[in-house]
């Protein structure tokens, strides 16, 4: 047992703050490196104040419980790596850039990795100009000191809300005939970040790339470049132009031109936007913070080193606004709804939505979702298949008579492999209309098989053998929830 509140992180980085405790706490299971115990953190981010705890990446010995170190993913002192990258000192009271999401780690090497979130305020960020290491970055850390051994950071001062939503995956690859412990991250702008994992260099390059730096938001910092990697091409759609709307139909294409025109539309990566009277009401953002891969991450096979990732392709408006000083804002804009509106019990209001069709219409071009198999190898993709075929779509009024192939749409789960299958679960399509469990061809895609499930999945199956018989096991909501398994054939 170990006590987390041994210092606990906290904005001016001082005493035990049980206050900001609350805020605090671990969201996905520790791993186990060696004989330590590592873990992230989850830090509350729909935020009025710029002040906030630090999600440092901490350590305990696993036979005795003493803790062994922290990774100050914010910087704690003006002379630690990275700190410059803070201007106005703004580190010594920013907070967040935690790992939310899973950690991986190589017992050999003695490596962890920490894939970490966006540092505070998601979308706005006046309060810390600068480039903010090491948020929204891919670390390595050295297991028995806590010491960094190399770090990519894939996103310079994050406005969009750009962190990993899921852990890398390790595996050993071959490029060009050389060997390579690889480290492959997928993310939610749609990008593959391939990096040698012993020394930190990409196996393909990472390209400085100029973006938008235009901005209605007052006193914002914009980075005038991101990177951009050359391989793999990215695996789901990027930015919003009027050639990427939905067009079934003149008359559909006509009330998607239609929708977007109060908003910006531009590449990825093109800032965030408040509503202007007589000006933009927004920037419609794709991949959205949600992301197109998600927390459901991507499986990769060992053996012949090809990702199988899913994805969603939508777009979001984020909704900014100026909170209340006299309830202790102290931050100039956020996310979500005034204080008042969600202590009056009218929720948190519109902080994410989209340019919204009317009738449930879909704006954009489909597929809506898809899995995506790439050649970690080659850096080429092999395939690409929508998921499902999108029936919440197909059968509008509007488009039911269309004769439309298929547009994915359906929520799509983790995949995971076996010797000849990619399994996944999708929220839609079973004989009933409901859930199911899907078997895919590696080599090709081609769906083999599904059964229905009694509710939607809430997380990735696992695999596993007894007897000789392999069995996929899953959980699924409802009341209770349950865990299933079925048995593959021999």
């Amino acid at each position: 047992m170990v006590d987390a509140m041994v210092g606990l992180p906290r904005a001016i980085r001082e005493d035990r703050d049980y206050l900001n405790a609350l805020l605090y706490g671990i969201h996905s299971p520790p791993i186990v490196v060696r004989d330590r115990v590592i873990h992230g953190s989850q830090v509350a981010d729909r935020r009025i104040t710029k002040e906030a705890v630090p999600g440092w990446v901490r350590a305990w010995d696993v036979r005795t419980g003493e803790h062994s170190w922290d990774f100050h993913t914010v910087p704690n002192s003006a002379d630690e790596f990275g700190a410059d990258t803070w201007l106005n000192e703004s580190w010594r009271y920013s907070g967040n850039g935690n790992v939310w999401s899973f950690l991986a780690g190589d017992n050999e090497l003695g490596h962890v990795y920490l894939p970490t979130g966006t540092v505070t305020n998601d979308y706005y960020g006046a309060d810390r100009p600068g480039d903010n290491l090491f948020s929204e970055s891919i670390i390595a850390v050295e297991v028995e000191t806590g010491e960094r051994v190399w770090h990519f950071q894939a996103v310079h001062h994050g406005l969009w809300d750009y962190d990993f939503p899921t852990s890398p995956n390790l595996v050993d690859i071959t490029v060009d005939g050389r060997d390579i412990k690889a480290l492959v991250q997928v993310s939610k702008q749609g990008f593959v970040y391939t990096f040698d994992r012993v020394t930190g260099d990409p196996v393909w390059p990472i390209e400085e790339r100029p973006v938008p730096t235009e901005t209605n938001m007052p006193n914002e910092y914009v980075s005038p470049t991101q990177p951009f990697p050359t391989k793999p091409a990215p695996f789901e759609y990027q930015g919003v132009t009027i050639d990427d709307l939905v067009d079934f139909t003149p008359e559909i294409r006509q009330m998607a031109i239609e929708v977007v025109k109060p908003f910006r539309l531009g590449p990825l990566f093109t800032p965030t936007s408040r509503p202007v009277e007589g000006g933009w009401q927004g920037t419609l953002m794709r991949p959205p913070d949600g992301g197109a891969a998600t927390w459901a991450g991507a499986a990769v096979d060992p053996e012949t080193g090809v990702l199988y990732v899913p994805s969603r392709n939508n777009a979001v408006v984020i909704t900014l606004y100026e909170p209340d000083p006299a309830l202790g804002a102290t931050v100039a804009y956020t996310h979500g709804a005034p204080e008042a509106d969600r202590l009056a019990g009218r929720g948190l209001g519109p902080s994410r939505s989209g340019a919204l069709m009317p009738r449930g219409l879909p704006l954009l071009k489909p597929p809506y979702s898809r899995m995506t198999a790439i050649d970690m190898n080659t850096g080429e993709h092999e395939w690409m298949v929508p998921l499902g075929d999108g029936d919440r779509y197909r059968n509008h009024p509007m488009l039911r008579d269309l004769n439309l192939p298929p547009l994915g749409g359906d929520g799509a789960g983790g995949p995971v492999l076996t010797k000849t299958l990619v399994v996944s679960a999708l929220s839609a399509g079973g004989s009933d209309g409901g859930p199911r469990l899907v078997a895919r061809s590696k080599e090709t895609g081609e769906e083999l098989g599904s059964i229905d499930l009694p509710t939607g999945a809430i997380g990735t199956p696992m695999t596993y053998m007894v007897n000789g018989k392999q069995h996929i096991a899953l959980a699924i909501g409802g009341r209770p929830p349950e865990m299933i398994s079925f048995t593959l054939p021999n």
